[in-house]
Formats: C-alpha cells, structure tokens, sequence
C-alpha cells in the first residue's frame, strides 16, 4: 500500500509510503489517499499528513502523467483535504514539490524540518496547475514567493518558509503531531466553522453565507454551553461537537 494510517488520541496520521519514487503520487496512490482521508474524517479530531523515507512529496509522479484525467482527480482529493471539518497538519521533511506543494497548501498547517525544499516546477515541464494552487500558494507564501516558485522555478528552503510565514512550526513529526493533538481538546464547531470563514472572502456571498449559519450554530451549540461551564468551574471543557 502506498498510504498508511494509524490513529492514536483521536489523531490520524496519514503516511505516504513510496520512498523509491521520493513518495510522488500516481493514480492508485492518488485513490488510497482519497479513501484513508475519508475515513479519518470519521474517527479523527485532527490529521496529520506526511511522508516515508525523509521526503514528504516529490510530486505527481512523471510516468503515470499522461492527461488531465489525473489533475481532476487529484483536484477531488485537494477539496477534500482543504474542506476538511477537522485541523489538518503537514509534516514536511526533504522534498516538498509540485503536487507535494498542492498538498502542503491544502493543509491548515505546517511544520516543517530543516531539510525541507519546496518549488512549484511547473514552468520545467511545460504543465500549469489549477487555480486553486496559485491561491492558495500566493495566500501561504505571499504572491512575490508564489511569483518566484512558478515564474522562475526557484527552489525555497526551510529558512524561507520560516521567514516568510509558511511554517507556523520548526521541527518534525513529533512536533506536528503535538500541535494536532492540541487541536482535539478544543471546540470542534468552532473549527469547522473558522475554517469556513478562511476560505471565504467578501466576494463570495455563498462562502460568507455558509460561515455565518456556522456562526449562529455555534453560538446556539452545547459545546458553548459547556464552554462556559468549564470556565466557570475551572476545569477543562469537554466538547461534543453540538
């Protein structure tokens, strides 16, 4: 298998395995890791996202990519990873390039080792990816970074992504598994909902529309109930996600 799960304090952690190939994706692997996110979905309060072997992602990989077939499906997984309802975390060690890019932008969160390289190489190879890549690069990165990536094919480092904000974490697995973990014990409508709002923006009514009823579901919710309780009482609160 090319993806392995495992999930431990309400936290899975989704392992792409195919260190000979640097962990780059082709359409079998592509539909495992569609199917191992859909059930953390079910049974998780956070993710964590990584890669075997020292590298968390080269890419899509090359002798498998004949057509756009592929880039529609590994848009499918791209929405479903972003629209997650629970925080996701990319652990990203060694090579984070092109679809591996995709991923770590598709993630609410990165921490990311000293080895790490990043670049969008689109231009090398004469390909382009969605829009949604260029967004959501230009809104982690910043749009000079993003410009530089995909116009030049630069390659950036760990000292980058810490400079220019990409990472929120300096560090390895460990370290993202701690955040994710930190992540469990909080207000799962409140996520769900902030991260509506994140990917909303003021020209999208019906993205603003969805943010506001989570808003007002919030506000209604048990878990705000309790939220206070424990406030009051001084104990840790214990939220159900209602």
């Amino acid at each position: 298998m090319a993806i392995t799960s495992s999930t431990s304090d309400r936290v899975t952690l989704l392992t792409i395995d195919r260190p000979e190939r640097r962990n780059a994706l082709g359409h079998e692997a592509l539909d495992e890791l569609d199917a191992a996110l859909e059930a953390a979905l079910v049974k998780s309060r956070a993710l964590v996202l990584t890669g075997a072997g020292g590298h968390f992602c080269a890419g899509a990989d090359l002798t498998e990519l004949e057509d756009v077939a592929f880039t529609d499906r590994l848009a499918e997984v791209l929405t479903r990873l972003s629209q997650a309802p629970i925080t996701t975390v990319a652990a990203i060690s060694g090579s984070c390039m092109g679809l591996g890019m995709q991923l770590a932008v598709a993630c609410d969160l990165r921490v990311v080792a000293d080895d790490a390289a990043f670049a969008l190489p689109v231009a090398r190879l004469g390909l382009m990816v969605n829009h949604w890549t260029l967004e959501r690069t230009t809104r982690f990165w910043g749009e000079g970074a993003a410009r530089h990536m995909v116009l030049t094919g630069a390659v950036l480092t760990a000292d980058d992504a810490w400079r220019l904000g990409f990472t929120q974490v300096r560090g390895g697995l460990d370290g993202a598994l701690e955040l994710a973990r930190r992540a469990t014990d909080l207000a799962p409508l409140t996520q769900a909902g902030s991260k509506l709002g994140f990917d909303a923006h003021g020209a999208d009514s019906a993205g603003v529309a969805r943010y506001e009823a989570a808003f007002a579901t919030a506000w209604s919710s048990d878990d705000l109930t309790e939220g206070r309780s424990a406030f009051r009482e001084r104990r840790a609160p214990e939220f159900q996600g209602s």
